[in-house]
C-alpha cells in the first residue's frame, strides 16, 4: 500500500480518497477500459482512477463539484488529449447531454460509468443514474458495503428492499469485491466494495409505467414489518392480490421482482 499526497478530503462532500495501489490496479483490472471508450468517472478526488484510465487511452470525462480540486486536476491530467473536465454536480447533471471533447466518440450517446461515490449521496445518486440506463454500457462503482449488499439482495433476505427492487429492475447487479477501511483516507469507519451494474438489453419483467413502479415499492417498503394486505391496502384488495399470484400475509420483502412488475402493471391499469 502506498500513500499519496495530495488535496484534504471535505466532510461535506462525502470524501475519502482511495489510496491503496492494489486496489486501484484491481478495480482498473475490473473495469477493463479500452482504447476509444467513452468513460465518465464521477467524483475523480485526487486522480487515482484518472491517470490510469487515460492511459488506457480511453476517453474520460471527470465529474467533479469539489472546486478546490479543479485546478489540481487540471494541472494534473491536463496534457492528455484524451481527458475533459466537468466542475458540476453530478446529482444535477444530465448524463443523455454528456459529449466528449474530442476524439471518435464526440456526440456518442453511450458511455460507461465509473467512481468512488459519496457516502452521503450514493443512494439518490444511483437513483438519478439509473434513469439514464438507455445511455450506459455498464457501471462500475465503489460505494458503502451495506450499499452493495442491499442492491444484490435476493428476496427474503433482510438487505431486500427498495433499492434492491429499482436496482434489479433496471441491471444485472454483480458484486465484485470488498474494500477494507484502510485503502481510504481519511479512513472511514465502514467496510466498501465494488459493485458493477449493467442495464438490461431487454428488461426481463417490463412493466408498464416506471414511475408507478417506484410509487408501489417505495409504498410497500415503507412498512416492510407488515403485511402486503397492509402495505398496499390503499392499492389492492386482498382478493387482487391473490388473483396476482400474491399471498396477502406474506411480508414486503418476500415479493419477488416479478411480483412487483406484476403489482404496477395491474394497479397502473386501473387508475
Amino acid at each position: 500500500m502506498s500513500k499519496q499526497s495530495g488535496p484534504r478530503a471535505r466532510k461535506r462532500f462525502g470524501q475519502n480518497f482511495l489510496r491503496d495501489t492494489e486496489i486501484i490496479e484491481r478495480i482498473i483490472n475490473g473495469i477493463a477500459p479500452k482504447a476509444g471508450q467513452a468513460i465518465v468517472e464521477v467524483g475523480p478526488g485526487n486522480g487515482a482512477l484518472t491517470e490510469l484510465l487515460l492511459e488506457s487511452s480511453a476517453w474520460v470525462t471527470a465529474i467533479e463539484i469539489d472546486r478546490d480540486l479543479i485546478p489540481r486536476l487540471q494541472a494534473r491530467f491536463s496534457h492528455f488529449s484524451n481527458f475533459n473536465l466537468l466542475q458540476t454536480d453530478a446529482l444535477k447533471l444530465d448524463y443523455a447531454r454528456l459529449q466528449q471533447s474530442s476524439g471518435q466518440q464526440q456526440g456518442s450517446r453511450q458511455f460507461r460509468l465509473v467512481g468512488n461515490l459519496p457516502y452521503n449521496i450514493s443512494t439518490p445518486l444511483l437513483f438519478h443514474l439509473l434513469s439514464y440506463a438507455d445511455h450506459i454500457v455498464d457501471m462500475t462503482f465503489m460505494l458503502q458495503k451495506e450499499v452493495v449488499d442491499r442492491m444484490s439482495a435476493e428476496p427474503g433476505s433482510r438487505q431486500y428492499g427498495r433499492l434492491s427492487v429499482m436496482v434489479q429492475y433496471r441491471c444485472q447487479v454483480e458484486a465484485l469485491f470488498d474494500v477494507g477501511p484502510q485503502a481510504f483516507s481519511p479512513v472511514p469507519k465502514v467496510w466498501s466494495a465494488i459493485v458493477r451494474l449493467r442495464p438490461h438489453q431487454q428488461m426481463p419483467y417490463p412493466c408498464v409505467d416506471e414511475k408507478t413502479l417506484q410509487q408501489v415499492v417505495t409504498q410497500a417498503f415503507s412498512m416492510r414489518r407488515k403485511t402486503v394486505r397492509n402495505a398496499l391496502r390503499a392499492m389492492f384488495s386482498e382478493d387482487q392480490l391473490r388473483e396476482l399470484g400474491v399471498d396477502p400475509q406474506a411480508r414486503p420483502e418476500f415479493l419477488s421482482l416479478a411480483d412487483y412488475v406484476r403489482l404496477t402493471n395491474n394497479y397502473h391499469s386501473r387508475v
